[in-house]
């Protein structure tokens, strides 16, 4: 059965990535959440999808001058006590994000802070560049790490990831078929699918089993892989 994540929270309700969508997605029982960690100029933890919210770019901004809304990564982890987290490291060379860490200080930093909450048992740290993928295996030989997938030609992703010891894939759904799950498992690794809203998309990943399905509507995606979760709710 795929284990169903929540895609920044329960965002139909509340703000992506707050406590309230965290607080949230638990309510409804998901699986896991999947969260975006920055850092500030400061050194910070905090959660947001975005490079930059309201003018400011995060990697350039105290904690203090952010918006209240943002919580730092400690706090998103509380409110996601009872589900397992997809803690995703915003690093990566790109036009869209204005810094970089080359140094890999801020990957070490995400895992030791989890390690200090005692939460590195019940999350997979994931991230598009695979050089932050690797800073997280060396530190950290124990904890899952997921590489992020998108325009990529899957099978050769899946052996490399493979060959880096990582311990899963994360591709967008429109690259996984019958074969890529077969080979997956075959190597060892873990298909996590994102981001999968339409409900025959849904019951398309569900169907070919993959591990993991990460939605933007976590009750929709429930409720089409665990239809006894239906007749519950509509139980007199």
């Amino acid at each position: 059965m795929s284990l169903i994540y929540a895609h920044r929270g329960l965002h139909v309700a509340a703000r992506e990535n707050t406590v309230a969508a965290f607080e949230g997605a638990v309510a409804l029982g998901v699986d896991g959440v999947e969260l975006d960690v920055r850092r500030t100029v400061d050194g910070a933890l905090v959660v947001h999808h975005d490079a930059s919210v309201a003018a400011m770019v995060i990697s350039r901004t105290r904690q203090r001058d952010l918006p209240a809304y943002i919580p730092t990564l400690e706090q998103a982890m509380e409110a996601c006590a009872g589900a397992a987290v997809n803690v995703e490291i915003k690093n990566l060379r790109h036009k869209s994000e204005p810094t970089y860490d080359e140094t890999g200080s801020f990957a070490r930093q995400v895992v030791t802070h989890l390690r200090e909450m005692s939460r590195t048992s019940s999350v997979i740290i994931s991230c598009f560049d695979l050089e932050t993928c690797c800073v997280v295996r060396l530190f950290d030989p124990q904890i899952p790490v997921g590489w992020l997938l998108w325009h990529v030609d899957l099978r050769s992703a899946l052996t490399q990831a493979h060959v880096l010891d990582m311990s899963a894939v994360h591709p967008h759904h429109s690259l996984v078929d019958a074969g890529a799950v077969d080979a997956a498992r075959e190597l060892g690794l873990a298909l996590n699918v994102w981001t999968v809203n339409a409900p025959r998309d849904i019951e398309a990943m569900a169907a070919l089993g993959v591990d993991s399905i990460i939605t933007d509507d976590p009750a929709e995606a429930l409720a089409l892989t665990r239809p006894r979760r239906r007749t519950e709710a509509i139980r007199p």
